[in-house]
């Protein structure tokens, strides 16, 4: 049986004319194929953009890339054999392409079987040089440089540019460093997300009795899949309002879930008064302290527990040292709290005697600050001696030495909206903030009058933290595998940001929680965001942009760094990628584009591969449906697939709507009442919508 080398002048097509660090300049043969190449095996297209071609090498043979073809006019005639002076010679034209080099093919030859079999890794050790021959791969060449790699377990489509060789990939590559499928409106995107997730759960199932435990968790903006898994076990949909026909249940993200970053957004809570008071009204609600009482003792205690962890906030912002000088500086808002700290006599003389102490501390403090001409700043010492006066009273109030720190505000202990409230209204009365919060508090209650996201925020008696997590996040019993998939279609804009950062924070945040249980163990688990240039946006850094855009983003670019660590890959679908945020963009190791027309775009993710690689990028404005360019790590190479068929029935609902036959089907019977009694919330009856 012949080697490579020995069949090398059958393949041969050309030789090396031009040598560079990142282009190889090729000038074919006369005889070489111009359309269409019948020495490779199987007939195929030749010479194509981005078709392959080897050159002999030190070690095996150069795999390179087509950059470009081009026909140059010659001076001189170029013919084989004997010339005939007598005819007169015309230009003549010389074909030439310039190919760019991306790794090397090994030749290896199994005595045992008889067959000679190939390896490609990228990198190039030693450059041809010029004269040295260029061949075409054979159809059994091309298939190894595709498919090349290990623990290639998952096929997701073929290459047209190879034979229409398999290609397919590693789910520990391409879910484990996060990957992005990117493209325009109509170009497949959808398709190929849902079609990824399917593909890889029934790779997995291939010689398995039971489902494989695979975790997928869809944050659907659109409604798209809410039938593209309809054939599958444990798969849960959950939406704004229950759809029998569509198996949805009602989803639940009640507001003690939300933390406090998520609480600021949604209420635009300014950092002077309002965030503090906000915080407190949270610590309070979570720990279940009620601030209503006819007692002094028991409301200075109250009111002393709010102080420890209202300056505490003071002091950790380093409010001391920057944020004076202001009307509602640290010093004004300190001397207000310290006004209401009053001696009594029905206080016994030890807890006068702390109160006491508490305004020495306090005078201590403003005169740290006596001839300071610029900023009022105070020294740290007796701003931390003024905190342990507080606490000192707090305990000798009836506190405790235990809860002297207050308790995390971020902790997802149950309250009602109602709760949550008063207790805003209470702090606010408390830490004299009332005139400051008016907004805030009408937000609030805007939130919880809201009949449509009632059900989505209200608190009930049934459910706890465990059981919404293994609805949402893995069932408890870790059998089989689990698609969560949340519709947020209907949810306002004012909360859908929200909804959408608390969904992808506590699935973090409880996957490291599992982590730290287990021992090191992660619980493998995969957060797809479709439309993610809507949630994961760019945004200006700057202290005071909190807005529910903003802290979605961030939430997203903490999952995009730590989330790889604790078993949490992120999936990224977008038709803007010019708009995403640049953190997480650049955090993602792979990538599948779709076609691309706006200039933007295609510049942003050009920069995602190498200089000699962009060429295979060029085709991204014409590629057709269905077809795609991966690459990153999960490609040894950049590589043209078009995508496996989905069958229609399982496709994401994103087709273009259909004009024409609107047009030309007929009249239809539109029940507008229905559709409007059921947004005015007076109705639960669906519409009807049927031609005639």
């Amino acid at each position: 049986m012949n080697t490579l080398m020995e069949n090398a002048e059958s393949m041969k097509i050309g030789s090396v004319d031009f040598v560079s660090p990142n282009e190889i300049r090729v000038l074919l043969d006369l005889d070489a194929p111009s359309d269409v190449a019948l020495n490779a095996g199987t007939p195929r297209p030749f010479p194509r953009v981005n078709n392959y071609v080897l050159v002999p090498a030190e070690g095996g043979f150069l795999v390179a890339q087509v950059e470009w073809i081009t026909i140059e006019r010659a001076q001189f005639p170029k013919r084989r054999g004997m010339q005939d002076f007598g005819v007169l010679d015309l230009p003549y034209p010389l074909r030439k392409m310039s190919v760019v080099p991306i790794g090397l093919l090994r030749e290896k030859w199994c005595e045992i079987i008889a067959y000679t079999s190939y390896e490609f890794s990228r990198g190039i050790e030693v450059f041809p040089t010029v004269g040295d021959p260029v061949l075409i791969p054979t159809q059994n060449q091309l298939r190894y440089i595709v498919e090349s790699g290990s623990n290639r377990r998952v096929p997701i489509g073929v290459s047209p540019l190879a034979g229409n060789a398999t290609v397919a990939i590693d789910p520990d590559r391409l879910f484990g460093r996060h990957f992005a499928v990117l493209g325009n409106t109509g170009s497949g995107k959808s398709c190929s997300v849902a079609g990824l997730i399917r593909w890889s759960i029934e790779a997995a199932q291939k010689g398995l009795k039971e489902s494989p435990h695979s975790r997928f968790i869809i944050l659907d903006p659109n409604g798209e899949y809410t039938k593209s898994f309809s054939d599958m076990e444990n798969v849960r949909i959950y939406g704004v309002e229950k759809n029998k026909s569509l198996h949805m249940k009602q989803l639940r993200v009640p507001l003690w879930l939300w933390n406090t970053s998520e609480w600021v957004a949604f209420v635009q809570a300014g950092g002077k008064a309002q965030k503090p008071t906000l915080v407190q009204a949270l610590r309070c609600v979570r720990e279940n302290i009620t601030i209503v009482t006819n007692k002094p003792q028991m409301r200075m205690r109250q009111y002393l527990r709010s102080i420890v962890a209202v300056h505490q906030y003071e002091i950790v912002h380093g409010n001391h040292l920057a944020g004076g000088g202001k009307s509602k500086g640290y010093l004004e808002k300190t001397n207000t709290w310290i006004q209401r700290i009053e001696n009594k006599e029905d206080f016994s003389s030890e807890e006068n005697e702390a109160i006491t102490k508490v305004k020495e501390a306090f005078n201590i403090v403003v005169n740290s600050n006596v001839g300071n001409k610029e900023w009022p700043r105070f020294p740290p010492d007796p701003v931390e001696s003024l905190q342990e006066a507080i606490s000192y009273a707090y305990i000798i109030f009836g506190g405790s030495d235990a809860d002297v720190l207050p308790i995390d505000a971020d902790i997802p202990r149950p309250f009602t909206g109602e709760d949550f409230l008063h207790s805003l209204e209470a702090n606010a009365e408390l830490l004299n903030t009332s005139e400051y919060v008016e907004t805030m508090l009408m937000r609030v209650k805007t939130l919880l009058s809201d009949a449509k996201l009632k059900p989505v925020i209200s608190a009930e008696l049934d459910i706890t933290l465990e059981s919404w997590l293994d609805q949402y996040i893995c069932p408890s019993n870790g059998s089989a595998s689990s698609i969560t998939i949340i519709d947020l279609s209907l949810l306002p804009v004012e909360v859908v940001h929200i909804i959408t950062a608390v969904m992808a924070r506590i699935t973090l945040e409880v996957l490291q929680r599992y982590r730290r249980e287990h021992r090191g163990e992660t619980l493998p688990t995969v957060l797809v965001m479709e439309e993610a240039h809507t949630f994961i946006k760019r945004y200006r850094d700057d202290a005071e942009n909190a807005d529910a855009f903003a802290m979605c983003t961030r939430v997203f670019e903490k999952i995009a760094r730590e989330g790889r660590k604790f078993g949490l890959g992120l999936v990224l679908s977008s038709q803007r990628p010019s708009e995403l945020s640049p953190t997480v963009l650049s955090q993602c190791n792979s990538f599948l584009l779709h076609r691309l027309s706006n200039d933007r775009d295609q510049e942003l993710v050009s920069r995602l591969v190498p200089d000699n690689l962009r060429a295979l990028l060029r085709e991204l404005p014409s590629l057709p449906a269905q077809n795609a360019i991966l690459l990153g790590w999960a490609s040894e190479l950049p590589v043209m697939v078009k995508m496996n068929h989905l069958p229609s029935n399982f496709r994401p609902r994103s087709d273009d709507p259909g004009y024409w036959e609107a047009w030309t089907k007929g009249r239809r019977n539109i029940n507008w009442k229905n559709i409007a009694e059921d947004w005015q919330g007076y109705s639960t009856s669906p519409s009807c919508d049927s031609p005639t």
